[in-house]
């Protein structure tokens, strides 16, 4: 699904290419907040633009690129940051929506609704 959503909300050419996705461990990802995430390795990936070693990413993304909010936002942050990550990247309603004020420290939030925006920044990079 995601790599439908990416080639054909996003302009990320994937039809043509064969895609493996490793994850860690042989772990199975059930959890939807790890959509965001794949996204943001599949897009590196097409664009050969990589992503920060330390950026977190987490959301999930629907059929039409939105990226969705996910349950324990703050405790995934709280997470993040205590394993040394000092970048997220999520959902626009959570950094919003929720109750923190601000992030944990040594911790900056980028808030994004729609998966393109990571196109987007990647892009703007160059």
């Amino acid at each position: 699904m995601l790599l439908a959503v990416l080639e054909t909300r996003c302009g990320v050419k994937l039809s043509g290419m064969d895609v493996y996705l490793n994850v860690a461990g042989g772990l199975k990802v059930a959890e939807p907040a790890a959509d965001l995430a794949v996204a943001a390795a599949l897009i590196s990936a097409a664009t050969g633009m990589p992503t920060s070693a330390g950026e977190v990413y987490f959301g999930e993304v629907g059929l039409s690129g939105e990226v969705r909010q996910v349950s324990q936002a703050d405790a995934r942050l709280k997470e993040a940051a205590k394993l040394g990550f000092d970048k997220a990247v999520l959902p626009r309603r959570i950094a919003r929506g929720s109750a923190r004020t601000k992030p944990p420290e040594g911790l900056t939030l980028r808030e994004i609704g729609h998966v393109a925006d990571l196109v987007t920044a990647d892009m703007e990079a160059d």
